[in-house]
């Protein structure tokens, strides 16, 4: 039964076998059908490890655009994935490419994230890996209004929507293909558009983030209003080195 083959081979939970059920295989049931299923057969519950440690806080933007986090996660030799995700929404928007470059980041952003993301963006935040924190990113940046904040060094929670996202990729998408399947990039086209428009999010209390976008379009601001309240002289060249962006006269706020 394939229930009892995604508990036992990949240690789905209920909900996301739930997802997987409907995405590959069109089927809809209920959780509390899925848990008795696996209750009959005498699957055990998931083992969660505990975390003792303090919890970061958690914040959320109020609205489509006002923080995107970005990064680029290794998924094979010569295969990386670019990830944009909205704060607000989780809207995102993903891409392979052979390395992760300036270049690259520039074309992503360009050719991939404007194209795709539904709403005008103010703010992109980022690791401080080489790919962001070259000048050419952050010159372009500037020239389309955009502001950029990179992370402290070594905090990869900061960048925790990111974080996440590009974990449930690897979890529901790249464990159930073939990486060196030809299709794979149309593959993941699919997918992006199922995690947009078809799979719920615990953190928008069950909402896809095509719905969150919908409940707040009336309040979204369009890009002649990002326009009008950037500020080119607020913004800064970030140098990569960390103790010399830190010095008071490179300081700026994160918002």
């Amino acid at each position: 039964m394939i229930i009892l083959s995604l508990r036992q081979e990949r240690k789905l939970g209920v909900r996301r076998i739930q997802s997987e059920l409907k995405r590959h295989h069109e089927l809809s049931l209920s959780l509390a059908t899925i848990h008795k299923i696996l209750k009959k057969h005498q699957l055990p519950y998931l083992q969660k490890k505990r975390n003792y440690r303090k919890q970061a806080k958690r914040y959320n933007c109020k609205l489509p655009g006002q923080r995107v986090q970005m990064d680029v996660c290794k998924i094979a030799n010569r295969l990386y994935q670019y990830t944009a995700i909205d704060d607000c929404t989780r809207y995102k928007v993903i891409a392979l490419y052979k390395r992760r470059t300036a270049k690259n980041t520039l074309d992503f952003i360009e050719n991939q994230v404007f194209y795709r993301l539904p709403f005008p963006i103010q703010r992109i935040q980022t690791d401080r890996g080489q790919e962001f924190m070259a000048y050419e990113v952050q010159e372009k940046l500037l020239e389309w209004g955009i502001k950029f904040r990179p992370v402290r060094p070594a905090s990869p929670h900061l960048n925790g929507k990111v974080e996440r996202s590009q974990r449930t990729d690897l979890d529901e998408f790249y464990s159930a293909v073939d990486i060196k399947d030809p299709n794979l990039e149309e593959l993941l086209s699919d997918w992006e558009f199922y995690y947009n428009w078809h799979r719920p999010h615990s953190s928008l209390n069950g909402k896809t983030p095509q719905e969150k976008h919908i409940e707040l379009l009336d309040k979204t601001p369009l890009w002649d209003d990002i326009d009008k309240i950037f500020d080119p002289k607020k913004e800064t060249i970030i140098p990569h080195n960390y103790q010399t962006a830190s010095s008071p006269k490179m300081l700026k706020p994160s918002l």
